[in-house]
C-alpha cells in the first residue's frame, strides 16, 4: 500500500513526522500533568511513587480507560487468583474469567496477572 506521505518530497515527510511526534509528546505530558493534579476519591490512598510508576506503565501498556481501583482487601482464594490490598490500581484483560464467569475479572497487577472479583473493582 502506497502512505498517504510517499509522494511528498523528503524534508516535507519528516516535518509531517516531527509535528506528529510533538503532537503525541504534548499530548503525553498533558496527560502525565492532569494524571498528577487528579485529587483521589475519598478514601482512596496516596499512590506511592512506585504504585505511580507501576499505574503509568499499567496506562501505557493497556490505556486510562482499563483502569481499575481494588475497593476493597482481596484474598485470593483459586489457583490464579490475586490477593490484592483496597487501593491498587490495576488494568482490566478481560471481564470474565476462562470458563465465561463474568463475576470474576482477569487483571494486570503491574507483573502478576490474574482473576479478582468484578465486585471489588471500579473504574479509576
Amino acid at each position: 500500500p502506497q502512505l498517504p506521505h510517499g509522494h511528498m518530497p523528503l524534508p516535507s515527510f519528516w516535518k509531517v513526522v516531527e509535528d506528529a511526534l510533538q503532537q503525541s509528546g504534548a499530548q503525553l505530558h498533558a496527560f502525565c500533568q492532569a494524571f498528577e493534579t487528579v485529587t483521589p476519591s475519598p478514601g482512596a490512598q496516596p499512590l506511592t511513587p512506585a504504585e505511580e510508576r507501576k499505574v503509568l506503565s499499567l496506562v501505557s501498556k493497556h490505556g486510562p480507560d482499563k483502569l481499575y481501583q481494588v475497593t476493597s482487601n482481596v484474598s485470593g482464594s483459586k489457583d490464579l487468583d490475586l490477593t490484592l490490598l483496597r487501593g491498587q490500581i490495576v488494568a482490566l484483560l478481560q471481564s470474565a474469567d476462562t470458563r465465561g464467569n463474568t463475576s470474576r475479572w482477569l487483571v494486570d497487577a503491574g507483573g502478576p496477572r490474574g482473576f479478582v472479583p468484578a465486585a471489588k473493582l471500579r473504574p479509576y
